[in-house]
């Protein structure tokens, strides 16, 4: 079973947040809220740990893994950033977006793109997430916590039209497969983030989701 953290989500215990990163240094993982979905979650550099993610989604190697950093200079440390990226980049984050670049030799190939040598990264806009990273020293894998909703073995979608499990249904379906959940008392919302591919010198719209209304007048 799961051990479960009760974590303030505008004031994150620093003692919680500790535990919670000495458990990530050891190869936990996580299910956490961010400012998008539920994500499942680990220290990015915990090969074990991205490889338990990795066949907890049943995504094969070829799947790249979406990873949150802390800020936009920490995003330039994984990633080549064009001056037209930087500049759009600067504009959105914090905020719900995930962006496409290419990566830096720091990401490890178990994340990335293996084709493309890209990577998905996101800056959230969430205390928690960012205390977590803050504390860590490292990115986090983040991966959204969709499961079966029902008998017909139906897949709750991340756009909201099926039905959505409550977050303490969330954590029962999960509590076997992840060693930690953070619970914030924030309910899944499943609206999942805008992906922005900026491996180009233009940005174009992957995904829309949360946003993208706010950058669509721009690419």
């Amino acid at each position: 079973m799961a051990k479960i953290f009760t974590i303030h989500p505008d004031n994150p215990q620093s003692r919680r947040i500790e535990e919670i990163k000495l458990a990530l240094l050891g190869g936990a993982i996580m299910l956490y809220p961010t400012d998008t979905v539920y994500a499942i979650g680990c220290d990015l550099n915990s090969k074990s740990a991205v490889e338990r993610v990795r066949q907890i989604k049943q995504l094969a190697n070829d799947k790249p893994l979406t990873f949150l950093c802390p800020s936009l200079s920490n995003v330039a440390t994984y990633a080549f950033v064009s001056d037209t990226a930087y500049r759009l980049m600067k504009r959105l984050i914090p905020g719900p977006y995930t962006f496409l670049l290419p990566a830096t030799k720091l990401v490890p190939r178990l994340v990335q793109n293996p084709k493309r040598k890209t990577t998905g990264i996101r800056v959230p806009n969430h205390n928690v997430c960012l205390a977590l990273m803050e504390a860590l020293g490292n990115p986090i894998i983040s991966t959204s916590a969709h499961v079966r909703a029902n008998d017909e073995d139906q897949e709750i979608v991340e756009n909201g039209k099926q039905p959505m499990l409550s977050r303490v249904d969330l954590y029962d379906h999960l509590d076997k497969l992840v060693d930690i959940i953070i619970d914030t008392a924030e309910e899944p919302t499943y609206q999942v983030s805008t992906i922005l591919d900026l491996t180009d010198e233009e940005p174009v719209i992957i995904r829309r989701g949360l946003g993208w209304e706010a950058v669509a007048t721009w690419v």
